[in-house]
Formats: C-alpha cells, structure tokens, sequence
C-alpha cells in the first residue's frame, strides 16, 4: 500500500510538472506576436554582419528580442533538423530532401528571399596581381598545381563557402593538403593579411562592414576581381556587378521560418523584405531582392534665401 501511495505521488508530480511545461510554453507562444516578443534566430556565420544590422533596426522600432545564434551552415541546418531552431538565415534554399523532413512532421517552411550575397576572394595587400581565375581556384582545390595561389584559405569546413567552392569543384569534403579552415571569416581575413601568397575566401558583407578591431587587417588585404570559367572578364563584387549578374560568385539570401504560426519569424522576414529592411542591404554594399524606392521634389525656380 505504501509504495502504491509513493508511485501515486510521483506520477502527480509527473503530470504537475509536464503540466507547468506546457502552460508555460503556451504562455511564451501567447506573449509573442509578429512585432512583439522574443525569439532565437540561427544564421549562417558568412551572413552575421548584415543580420546583426536587420536586428538593430528591428529591436529599435519595436517591442522585440532576437537572439543571434551564429554557426557554420551545417550547424544551421542541423539545428532546424533537431528543432533546436526555428528560424534560420542561410545562403541557400532547402533541398528537396530537407523539405521531405517537414513534410513528414506536418510543417510548411516560409522561406523568404531577401538579398543576394557575393563570397569573396582576398590576397595580402603585398600581391600585386588583384586578379584571379576561378579555373584556377578550382585546379587548386582539385589537387593540380597553380604557382599563383600557396594556399586556399576558408572560415569553417562546415560553412556555406566550403559548400558553394566544392560544389564547383566537384568535391564532397575539402582537400587536406594545401586548404586550410578557421572558425570565423574575421581569422581568415587576420591570416591572409599577415601572409603573402594566401587566397582567403569569405562573406562580401566581412569587408565592407568591418568591426572596428578588424579594420587594420582588412586594409591589409586586396579585394580581388574574379574571372569567371566562361568569360575572359574579371568583375570585383561590387553591388554594380552583382546586380547586372556578372560576378561570378554570387548567392541569394534565405530566411526559412518554421515557426508554424504568426510569430517573430514572420515579422522580422516581413521586415527585412521590406522598404526598412531592403534600405539596410542597399547601404551594407549587397544586393536587395528590390530597390527601395526614391522621392524626389523638383521645383521650378531656386528661392534665394540670401537677404
């Protein structure tokens, strides 16, 4: 009888606990609209910077907390696949795959595209040649010999980058000999501009909006231009070029919320689509999906104010 009572109790305790869990879930959910509330957001570490600058901007106009989680695309991905996260940015679309993964537990991602995105190549500032051949790059990471190039440079062997140059290189996994991965594109920008004959490769968005600490060593490195495998052009990735379509290594931008219902995920992909969020990307050097619009006033005659 006394241990029928004590398994009694623990049961009670059981269902108070899971009880208190659910209300309390119920309660955050309850609290949070698409303007209102508070929220994890997993982002692809290549894109922190112009996140980081969507969430100040967002926080300032309203009633909202986002925490930035920044990790390796993999990390990113994985982290939806383990329900960890519910909104994640990333530099690509889910695959079809992926897709099959939340069909089968009943949730239809929003997927928001918001910008296009260039990855970058850099050398030291003491190359003369500010010039590189993706034909080359690729040679390189397929193992042939490339005089130009001492070593290829990466932030993460799980990042969007490693991803996007082995995809073109027909490799699944990074070479071991000659390529070399850090943890964060501000190490790689540091290494490449304190070592001659290095290729760095990372986010656009790391050079144009560098954190004051890091600005010694991005004004140690050259921007390259890169010539595309079709073409004998070299284009740099400047916003110009981006938007007329020929550098060569651009991206599009994704916002993939699988909130499941009308939260802070969907306000803040509604956000940094629109006008606010898309003047953000314009001023940050990457390219928004749409070009904020212009008011301009033309008047007739010049009032001279002069007395």
């Amino acid at each position: 009888m006394k241990n029928y009572a004590k398994i009694s109790y623990f049961v009670f305790l059981a269902v108070i606990v899971v009880f208190l869990a659910c209300n309390q879930s119920k309660s955050s959910k309850d609290n949070e609209t698409i303007l209102k509330g508070s929220v994890s957001i997993f982002v692809d570490e290549t894109l922190t910077p112009i996140i980081e600058d969507q969430v100040a901007v967002f926080e300032s106009k309203y009633d909202a907390k986002i925490k930035l989680i920044s990790k390796s695309e993999s990390e990113t991905v994985n982290s939806l696949f383990k329900e960890r996260a519910a909104i994640a940015i990333l530099a690509r679309n889910l695959t079809t795959e992926e897709l099959k993964i939340f069909d089968q537990r009943k949730i239809i991602p929003k997927v928001t595209i918001f910008a296009t995105d260039a990855i970058a190549l850099i050398s030291n500032k003491n190359n003369k040649d500010t010039i590189i051949a993706l034909k080359d790059v690729i040679d390189y990471m397929q193992g042939k010999s490339v005089p130009s190039i001492k070593g290829l440079v990466f932030d993460n062997p799980n990042s969007s980058t490693v991803r996007y140059i082995n995809s073109l290189a027909g490799l699944n996994a990074i070479p071991e000999k000659g390529v070399f991965s850090f943890k964060t594109n501000d190490e790689v920008i540091k290494y490449v501009s304190e070592n001659d004959g290095m290729i760095g490769i990372v986010g656009v968005n790391w050079l144009s909006q560098p954190m004051p600490a890091m600005q010694k060593y991005v004004d140690n490195v050259n921007t390259l231009s890169v010539k595309g495998l079709n073409t004998d052009n070299s284009f740099s990735p400047s916003q110009n070029n981006i938007a007329e379509g020929k550098y060569p290594l651009a991206r599009d931008l994704y916002i993939i919320n699988c909130q499941g219902y009308s939260g802070l995920g969907m306000g803040f992909a509604s956000f940094v689509a629109g006008d606010i969020g898309q003047r953000v990307i314009l001023k940050s050097g990457l390219l928004p999906v749409r070009i904020p619009g212009r008011n301009i006033t033309i008047r007739n005659k010049i009032e001279n104010d002069k007395k």
